[in-house]
Order: C-alpha cells, then structure tokens, then sequence
C-alpha cells in the first residue's frame, strides 16, 4: 500500500505579495534596530572612555596608581568605529531592501542583503533565511519580472 501524497501547496500571487510586505515590515524593523545598537555603541564608548581616561579609576587595583596609555584606547576607538560603520551599513542596507520589496525591484540587492542577515543572529538570521525562501520562489522571481518589465513602445 502506498503512502498518500503529499499536498501540493500552489503559492498564489495574494500570497507572494502577502509575503513581500511582511519582509519588508521586518526588514525596516531590523533597520530600526541599527539605531538601538548605535546607541548601546556610544554608551559603551563613554563607559570605557571613563575608565580608560581617568586615573582615579584605577588606584585600588593594586598595581600602579595610573591608567593604562592613551594608546590602549586608541585601538577601542577604532573598534568603535569599525563596528559603527558595519552597524549603520547594515541598517541602510536593511531600510532599502524594505523599500525595494515593497516595490518589487532590486531583487538581486535584497538577496544581498538577505545573506548578510543571516550574520546578525539570531533576528537577522531568521529574516535572511525567510527572505531568501520567498525570493527564490519561481513564482515571486516571475513576479519581479513582470513588475519590471519595460513595456515596448512602438
């Protein structure tokens, strides 16, 4: 005796642009969260420029009654801004690829970004992974093309 089939699960075009619009309602809200990570950077930066920069942080530590040099902080301030640059990239990246999905243009961009997504766990993973299993559909990629194509003029 066989097994019964599998269902057959027909995407509809509804369902493509259902999905779309939540993509992109997602993908601003990781945008969104660039600006909350960009705040915890400055918080971060101003509570070790405190205990860098101020000697009297370091008086019962048991070893010289001074801080450590200037250098040694140098190497966080570039921590910060390399990790500020990343972070904000990340959110514009996020904010256009929530654009695009709502106008159905740039798919290529929002596969980009989608895979970079998967980086940033576990919130960026979970979206990269979903944006990539609706933008590979055969239905959605037809819909871009449809969307996108340049109407001949005679």
């Amino acid at each position: 005796m066989e097994p019964p089939p599998l269902p057959h699960f027909a995407y509809l075009p509804q369902k493509d642009d259902e999905h779309l619009k939540l993509l992109a309602v997602f993908h601003f809200i990781v945008g969104g969260f660039s600006l909350v990570i960009i705040g915890f950077l400055v918080m971060h930066f101003m509570i070790m420029k405190q205990v860098f920069m101020n000697p009297s942080m370091w008086k019962g530590s048991g070893g010289p009654a001074h801080a450590p040099p200037a250098e040694v902080f140098q190497i966080f301030i570039w921590f910060y801004v390399v990790a500020g640059v990343l972070v904000v990239l990340s959110g514009v990246a996020n904010v256009l690829s929530g654009l695009f999905l709502q106008r159905k243009k740039y798919r290529t961009f929002s596969l980009v970004v989608a895979g970079t997504n998967c980086l940033h766990f576990p919130f960026g993973t979970v979206l990269g992974i979903f944006t990539l299993l609706v933008l590979l559909r055969e239905s959605v990629r037809q819909s871009y093309e449809r969307e996108n194509a340049v109407p001949m003029r005679f």
